[in-house]
């Protein structure tokens, strides 16, 4: 593929990927207004756009944290419909990393919607990021096509840089495990009630786990969320 990843250096490449990132978001475009990404991507942060030949597919933006930290977090990262479980996430992820690694950078964090099974197997099983946070309802209510009408709980994690990913835990270590739906999405058009039912499921089983000192160890295709003791 003739994949190109570049920074957002001009008006017109903010806008362009202001729009691909709301086609992604269901065709919202609250979630990365095109003034906020200039802003960004013009005080130093990070803001790519992923183009296949003359077409922006997908975009980036990472902002720095404290610096003493060391650290940035990655805000929004997304791929156009139909390009998608593709391996251009990884690409994307990997340019970052190299990116946050030249400028002493180490450690990304994250979020994720704990019901999406892809990005918890990428996030944990592919690039071995730690998590660190159960966040109930952690945007407030989110007027976009994939996530209205749902409330925003998400996990938190950070990647380490330079270390080794996280290896997914051993049978032994695990204590528990807390499974998710292999398609949310397709249930959340297909049966709303059914997605809401599977969001308090998985919050309460997983925010009851933590509570007795367990920890989010990695992440299992048929078994779901590994807990395992510290």
């Amino acid at each position: 593929m003739g994949i190109d990843i570049r920074p957002l250096d001009t008006v017109e490449d903010v806008f362009t990927a202001s729009a691909v990132l709301a086609d992604v978001w269901g065709g919202d475009r609250s979630g990365m207004p095109p003034n906020l990404l200039r802003a960004l991507a013009h005080s130093g942060n990070y803001a790519v756009g992923l183009w296949d030949g003359d077409r922006m597919v997908g975009a980036s933006v990472a902002f720095f944290a404290a610096p003493a930290a060391r650290s940035m977090h990655s805000h929004i990262t997304g791929v156009v419909p139909g390009l998608q479980s593709q391996g251009l996430g990884r690409v994307l992820k990997q340019h970052q990393r190299e990116w946050a690694l030249a400028r002493d950078v180490g450690h990304i964090t994250w979020t994720f919607d704990p019901l999406v099974a892809r990005n918890a197997h990428f996030n944990l099983r592919v690039l071995g990021a730690r998590v660190t946070e159960y966040l109930v309802d952690h945007y407030g209510p989110m007027d976009d096509g994939v996530n209205r009408g749902d409330e925003s709980d998400r996990i938190m994690v950070s990647w380490a840089l330079a270390a080794p990913p996280v290896p997914t835990p051993s049978t032994e270590r695990v204590v528990a495990s807390v499974a998710v739906p292999r398609d949310i999405g397709a249930i959340r058009l297909e049966a709303p009630t059914d997605a809401a039912v599977w969001r308090i499921r998985v919050r309460d089983a997983l925010v009851g786990h933590l509570a007795d000192g367990l920890v989010i160890g990695g992440f299992d295709d048929a078994l779901g969320y590994l807990l395992v003791r510290p």
